[in-house]
C-alpha cells in the first residue's frame, strides 16, 4: 500500500497526464487519522458499509490497438485501511488510455489487484458496457424530502446539538439534496444528496435539515463526512437501525458514494438525476 507523504498529494497541483499503464500513480490516504478525530477505532467500527465509485471515462486499447470504452463500478469496503486519493485515481485511469490489454478480463484483474494493493483490502470491480450503463437510467427516491422545510440557518458548520428525537417510534427514509461539503485540500465544493433510513423514535426533521446544511462550509473528504453524520445521528438519537448514504455529483468522470449501515448488507448503486 503506497501512502501519501507531505508534498505528494496530487490534488491542487498541476499534473503530467501519463497515458500508459502506471499503477504507481495511485496514492492511499489512511482512514484511521480521520476516524481517530471522530473517536472511532478501525478495529471496532460501529458500522458496516462501503464506498461506491462510478467511473464514466474508462478507456484502453485491445490487443489490436483499437480503443475500447466502458463504465466501471469500484466498491471499497469501509474495513479497508485506506481510501484512494481521487485525483491519483483519475490519473491512474488516464494511464490506461494507450495501454493494451488482452480482453476485459485482464483489465478487470489488473484493476482489482492495483486497487486492493493500494487500500490494503480486497476491492470489488465491475466493468459495464456503455449501453448497459445508459439503459440503467435514474433512480427516483422514495421517502420524505426535507428540502421544503421552512428553517432559518445561522451557522454553516455541522452541529450535532441540532439533532433530537420524539415519540412515536417510526421507520422512515429521509433525504436532502442540500448536502454540500468542501474538499479539504482544494476548497472546491462537493455537491450531493444525502439519504438517511432509520428505525427508532422519530428524528426531528427541521433539526436534521439544519444539521445537514451545516456541512456547507465544512472541509472533509466524502467518506469522512458520511462517517461523521452516522456517528452524530447514532450518538444523538436512540435509533435501532440506521443507514447513511451520500450520492455525490461526479467530478472529472468519477462520482464517490459512501454508505454506512448498522447492518451488514449490500448497498444498491442507485444513480440519481444529478449524476
Amino acid at each position: 500500500m503506497s501512502t501519501l507523504h507531505d508534498g505528494e498529494l496530487p490534488l491542487g497541483k498541476q499534473s503530467v497526464y501519463v497515458s500508459t499503464y502506471a499503477p504507481e500513480l495511485l496514492r492511499a490516504i489512511p482512514r484511521q487519522s480521520a476516524r481517530t478525530a471522530l473517536g472511532l477505532d478501525d478495529g471496532q467500527l460501529p458500522f458496516f458499509g462501503e464506498d461506491i465509485w462510478n467511473a464514466y471515462e474508462l478507456s484502453w486499447l485491445n490487443n489490436k490497438g483499437k480503443p475500447e470504452v466502458a463504465c466501471a463500478e469500484f466498491r471499497f469496503p469501509c474495513e479497508s485501511l485506506a481510501i484512494i486519493e481521487s485525483k491519483s485515481l483519475k490519473l491512474y485511469l488516464n494511464s490506461l488510455n494507450q495501454s493494451s490489454f488482452d480482453g476485459v478480463d485482464q483489465l478487470l484483474k489488473t484493476l482489482k489487484q492495483d486497487f486492493s494493493d493500494c487500500v490494503g483490502h480486497p476491492v470489488i470491480v465491475n466493468i459495464m458496457q456503455v449501453e448497459y450503463s445508459i439503459s440503467a437510467g435514474y433512480k427516483q427516491l422514495t421517502g420524505s424530502c426535507l428540502d421544503q422545510l421552512d428553517v432559518s440557518i445561522n451557522e454553516y458548520s455541522p452541529d450535532p446539538a441540532l439533532l433530537s428525537q420524539q415519540k412515536p417510534r417510526v421507520q422512515e427514509q429521509l433525504y436532502s439534496h442540500l448536502l454540500r461539503s468542501l474538499c479539504p485540500v482544494t476548497g472546491q465544493p462537493d455537491w450531493g444528496t444525502l439519504i438517511i433510513e432509520y428505525t427508532g423514535p422519530k428524528i426531528n426533521h427541521e433539526g436534521l435539515l439544519k444539521y445537514i446544511i451545516g456541512y456547507r462550509e465544512h472541509q472533509e473528504f466524502h467518506e469522512n463526512c458520511v462517517e461523521r453524520i452516522y456517528r452524530d445521528i447514532a450518538a444523538s438519537c436512540d435509533v435501532e437501525q440506521l443507514s447513511v448514504y451520500a450520492r455525490y455529483v461526479r467530478r472529472g468522470g468519477l462520482d464517490i458514494n459512501p454508505y454506512r449501515c448498522s447492518n451488514r448488507e449490500k448497498c444498491q448503486n442507485v444513480r440519481l438525476n444529478r449524476q
